[in-house]
């Protein structure tokens, strides 16, 4: 297993570095990490102290910019461990436009009718359960022709020729997964690009793999994926902002060999792609140039976020050593571990656990970087089993301790539907009746018959500290005063509905145990901050009532599928449990 170690470097350079920190508890760098203070300082003082200017002129400025342009590219794919030779990089907005342009390239070359290198008209699609929105997207180019692996045993029947999948012969193909989930954090293999690439079947001739890249590269040495141009993914989509916390930047780090498919089928060409254009005639004429990089990036690069890449580099590489990926690995790796094991510990005196952790250990382990990422999705469990709503609750009140975190859906349906348990019709039945990936706070829809349709999810980053792991678990046992178990409550979400609306007006004002900033008695809309709109109360309250989704509602959304009700009742009484006086306690 590789190795943990915490690098108690970050507690002394916190003050100075990362001043925006001090008094927060940052735990989502799996949306965007934190920049340091000496990344800003350098790059002022570099635009300060030279004169730049667009690269695509000939003058002093330009040649400045594009040199440093150069630079910074091949700086880059070596701090990635990508050699240069085998590699090119192409500079784009973030991981999603990097996703993007292979599937623009794709589209263009399958919607030619004429064969090209032995390619017939059309792509195959293939993708993983846990992949992002902006990989699943894809597939609505392909003409409905996709197909998404239920999990990582139909990946490996595919490649090894076994699966249905496998019965087309000789077409374009594209198999996309992610480097690491953005849900769970688990850690996917590395080793399917070159499964694919040396396989001998028929059908994966001329498929070509796209990693997502984009979570791992947070905290992981990808130069574990680099190091065999052999075995490397055809194209690795990441985002700088992900790493380094600064540039807003993104990239495509492709092998070189597999280059040729999005230059050949390309139509749209932008300044600077081109080496020769005509407008006029029945036949307009245009000329992409050669290098790959030169042919794909459309227009004027981004040269000061690029300038800004290069200052992070250095950055990275003096704060946390000439191997910063692999400190920066160690460290949260041990973080990571040491986080699970306190969430895992945390009960009430009941024996419940206080969180329910989406993990198998079959797959990774925490403290194994090669299996698990630092990131924990979780939902937050009361005494009596029931969830506690993961948005209008859960990071409501960490916001308040400033203690962050992301919550909802996270832009992973195939991880959430797996996890959670929910299958495609429970969804559109969601949808159906007001649920919106984002906005479950709002439409009530957080928890429906006592099963929450997203998670809280926790991601560490290179400057996390044993402190802030700590600030989280004294936020999380505050769920767990005596005055929780009491038989009747005070008005919170641990009350079901009919509680919630005959014992308001009773004694239920929290004990000394239970002070008012505490996660239970937020819980009653009373307590919201002062800030929550009337509309946003009253469906809170819809949500803490768990009125969302009554047999009333089954026949609302009757339109949206033709069922009858009685098998839309069957339904949800199989994925929720039989109605009854009181919430079911589910287990996913």
């Amino acid at each position: 297993m590789p190795t943990m170690e915490y690098n108690d470097d970050v507690e002394e350079m916190q003050d100075e570095e990362y001043p925006m920190l001090q008094g927060a508890t940052y735990l989502d760098h799996g949306g965007a990490t934190i920049y340091a203070k000496s990344l800003v300082d350098t790059f002022a003082k570099d635009l300060i102290a030279n004169l730049y200017g667009n690269p695509h002129s000939a003058n002093a400025p330009a040649k400045l910019s594009g040199q440093l342009v150069d630079d910074t590219r091949e700086k880059t794919l070596r701090f990635f461990g990508a050699d240069p030779e085998h590699y090119d990089l192409i500079f784009v907005a973030n991981a999603t436009a990097a996703i993007k342009l292979v599937m623009e390239s794709f589209k263009d070359l399958s919607t030619t009718s004429k064969l090209v290198d032995g390619h017939e008209g059309g792509f195959r699609y293939f993708y993983h359960i846990d992949c992002h929105n902006s990989v699943i997207g894809v597939r609505e180019t392909t003409d409905d022709n996709h197909y998404c692996f239920r999990n990582d045993a139909e990946v490996a029947q595919w490649l090894a020729g076994k699966s249905s999948e496998n019965n087309e012969g000789v077409k374009l193909g594209l198999f996309a997964y992610p480097g690491q989930s953005n849900m769970t954090g688990r850690r996917l293999p590395l080793s399917w690009p070159g499964m694919l690439r040396k396989s001998d079947h028929i059908s994966h001739q001329d498929t070509y793999s796209l990693l997502d890249a984009a979570a791992l590269a947070t905290s992981y040495p990808l130069n574990e994926v680099f190091r065999d141009p052999e075995t490397a993914p055809d194209f690795t989509s990441l985002s700088f902002y992900k790493i380094f916390g600064y540039p807003d930047l993104g990239a495509l780090i492709v092998r070189k060999e597999s280059g040729r498919i999005l230059q050949w089928g390309r139509r749209y060409f932008g300044g600077g792609t081109v080496d020769a254009v005509t407008v006029l005639g029945k036949k307009p004429f245009f000329k992409n140039r050669e290098t790959l990089h030169e042919s794909l990036e459309d227009g004027t690069l981004p040269f000061h976020n690029i300038i800004a890449l290069n200052a992070a580099i250095d950055t990275h590489e003096r704060l946390y050593g000439p191997d910063p990926m692999t400190t920066i690995s160690r460290h949260t790796s041990f973080l990571g571990k040491m986080l699970y094991v306190k969430m895992s510990s945390l009960v009430h005196p009941n024996g419940v656990s206080v969180c329910k952790i989406y993990t198998n250990p079959a797959e990774s382990t925490y403290g194994d970087s090669t299996t698990q990422g630092a990131t924990v999705a979780f939902n937050v469990v009361s005494a009596d089993g029931s969830f506690v709503p993961y948005t209008s609750v859960v990071e409501t009140l960490a916001d308040e301790r400033k203690i962050y975190v992301r919550s909802g859906q996270l832009c992973n349906p195939g991880g959430i539907a797996s996890n959670l348990g929910y299958d495609t019709w429970h969804l559109k039945r969601l949808v159906a009746n007001g649920h919106r990936c984002g906005a479950a706070h709002i439409t009530g829809t957080e928890i429906v018959k006592g099963k929450p349709t997203g998670v809280v999810r926790v991601s560490l980053g290179a400057m996390t500290t044993i402190a802030n792991i700590d600030s989280l678990i004294n936020f999380l046992q505050e769920d767990r005063k005596p005055s929780l178990y009491t038989e009747k409550p005070s008005v919170s979400f641990y009350s079901s509905a009919q509680e919630h609306s005959s014992d308001s007006s009773s004694d239920s004002t929290p004990g000394a145990d239970s002070p008012a900033s505490s996660l239970t008695a937020h819980s009653s809309t009373s307590n919201l901050p002062s800030s929550t709109s009337h509309h946003h109360q009253q469906r809170l309250s819809t949500a803490l009532s768990y009125q969302a989704f009554n047999d009333s509602a089954v026949a609302m959304g009757n339109p949206i599928e033709e069922r009858k009700v009685e098998d839309e009742k069957k339904g949800f009484q199989k994925m929720f449990g039989k109605k009854s006086g009181r919430r079911g306690i589910i287990g996913v």
